[in-house]
Parts: structure tokens; sequence; C-alpha cells
């Protein structure tokens, strides 16, 4: 969000209808800022379920592949080893390795996931300006709309203060 206005609402609930009101009239650009887990907020908002799941389990099934065969190709085919007349293929041994460089790629997948997927570091957002916005992390709930959005207009203010904001300030570039 380059720039549009910024609605602080002192009750979680008082947010979730207004997203909910601002969806049923056509509002798409939207965005929410607030200091605990909300129920609903993500159906509110219309957002769908997140893929870093996917990414993660794919990254971990990598991870297992890759120290399975690391392991299969220097015991069974580079350096076969006849100790006690065992096999050069013993799977048991090395499933050990195999499940410590899933969880490794899988931990380095989540995090790398959740850096790209919330676009960290970001060292600057146009919100940040907006007077009180820090209280976002303590006891206040706001409110984003983008002016990307088509129905984004000058009345978006006033509609806002209608569902109960506090405050409602403009963030971004004129």
């Amino acid at each position: 969000m380059n720039r549009g206005l910024a609605a602080e609402f002192a009750i979680g609930s008082q947010l979730l209808r207004a997203i909910s009101e601002l969806r049923r009239n056509g509002y798409r650009q939207l965005d929410a800022f607030v200091p605990y887990s909300l129920d609903g907020l993500e159906a509110a908002l219309g957002l769908s379920r997140s893929q870093i799941g996917r990414f993660v389990f794919l990254a971990g099934l990598l991870g297992a592949a890759t120290a399975y065969l690391i392991q299969w190709g220097t015991s069974a085919l580079d350096y076969p080893l006849n100790v006690g007349g065992r096999p050069a293929h013993a799977a048991p041994a090395f499933v050990p390795i195999a499940f410590e460089t899933l969880v490794l790629f899988a931990g380095l997948a989540a995090c790398i996931g959740l850096l790209l997927t919330a676009r960290l570091p970001r060292l600057f957002h146009p919100l940040d300006s907006v007077p009180g916005f820090e209280r976002a992390t303590l006891d206040r709930f706001f409110l984003a709309v983008d002016a990307r959005d088509p129905l984004f207009s000058a009345h978006t203010g006033e509609l806002l203060v209608g569902l109960g904001a506090v405050r409602v300030s403009p963030f971004g570039e004129s």
C-alpha cells in the first residue's frame, strides 16, 4: 500500500464489523493491523490459506531425499565397505541423518517463506507515519484502505467514521 486511509478502532469487534461492512459494499484493498489475533479476521478480509505449509513440506522432502541419496551414494557406490558381512546399502542406518536434514530444510524453508510472505525486512512503510500507529502493537486496531481500490473516494473517510473509527488519517504520498 503506497497511499490510502488508516482508520483507528478502539475495539476489535468494531474493526471486524467495519471490515465486513466495507467488503459488503465492494471494497477489496483492505488490510488490518491488530495487537493480538482476532477470531474471524482472515475470513473477514477474504484471505486464503497460506502456501507456506506446502513450501515447507516440499523442502523437507527435498532435504530427506538429499541426505538419503548422499549417504547411499557414498556408502553403497563410491566407498562400499564389507564390514561384518553387512550390506553396503543399510537403509535403517540412513534414517536418522535423513530425518535431521528434513527438519533442517523444513525449518529454513519456513523462515524464508515467512520473510518472503511478510515482505520483510522492510525498514519503512507509509503507515509508519500515521499518528498513533505504534499503538497497533499495544491496544489499538487499525484498518488500512488502499487508494487503488476502485471504490476509494473522498467519502471513504466519512464511511469509516460512521463505522466507529476513532480517527481516520491519510497515509503515503499525496
